[in-house]
């Protein structure tokens, strides 16, 4: 009776090792596996098989992950204080390095994209971050991107989501962008006005040369008067007139 207990109790310990010792990795997972304290190989996807006691294993996910920064404190170059926050967006290339080169390798790239933005973002002007964010976006991808490299961690993408300005800047942008209107209205009344007297001075030109041209100019005014509602109207002489006027008293 002893013997069989003894029996059952080392194939269950047997059956529980075996469990113990199996490990499944989904397609977007690998297992860093160490043996003893140091690193054995990478492992996965699919069934694989860890000695109990001797190696462990650590899962890492290769699906590209969406971590949000929080709001940062920025002063731009031209000492405009802002709050921006973005997103980022990386995936682990290399599994072995993701364990152990860095201790966490989330929270560490999470704290290097803060002081990352901070730090691209203080070099510009606010006008660029407000019109410029595909420039500033991939900037920050680059930067991140190579400070992340030795990690295993591939940076895709990075979106810079909004840019608080204090109320006292929004009126002062106010301001800037409706004086900037006034001198485009005033810019374009000034070309108005230099075609307008440039036309004149061509039609000038063109009447002293053709006299036929002053007589038409002339008929038109007389029907431009006779359609005003007015009780006087003066006709003014023709020039042909006056000049054959003054031929008569010049024979006289």
């Amino acid at each position: 009776m002893g013997g069989l207990i003894s029996s059952s109790f080392v194939l269950a310990l047997i059956v529980i090792l075996i469990f113990s010792a199996i490990r499944i990795l989904r397609e977007y997972e690998r297992g860093v596996v160490f043996m003893l304290g140091r690193f054995y190989k990478v492992k996965g996807p699919g069934l694989i098989i860890i000695i109990p006691g001797i190696q462990q294993m650590v899962r890492v996910d290769l699906r590209t992950i969406v971590m949000d920064v929080p709001s940062q404190d920025v002063i731009s170059r031209d000492n405009v204080s802002v709050k921006v926050n973005a997103v980022v967006y990386f995936r682990v290339v290399e599994p072995k390095n993701a364990i152990i080169q860095v201790e966490d390798f989330f929270a560490a790239t999470s704290q290097l994209a803060q002081t990352t933005l901070r730090s691209v973002l203080g070099k510009h002007e606010l006008d660029e971050m407000l019109a410029e964010r595909d420039k500033l976006n991939a900037d920050i991808q680059h930067t991140l991107d190579i400070q992340t490299d030795v990690w295993g961690i591939k940076v895709s993408a990075v979106e810079i989501k909004h840019v608080d300005i204090d109320v006292t800047m929004v009126r002062a942008i106010a301001k800037q962008a409706e004086a900037e209107r006034e001198r485009r209205a005033k810019v374009i009344h000034a070309e108005g006005e230099l075609q307008a007297a440039d036309k004149l001075v061509q039609a000038a030109q063109l009447i002293s040369t053709r006299p036929e041209a002053l007589q038409l100019r002339y008929l038109q005014t007389l029907v431009e008067i006779a359609g005003d509602k007015s009780s006087t109207i003066v006709f003014p002489l023709p020039l042909d007139i006056m000049e054959a006027f003054k031929s008569a008293v010049k024979k006289g």
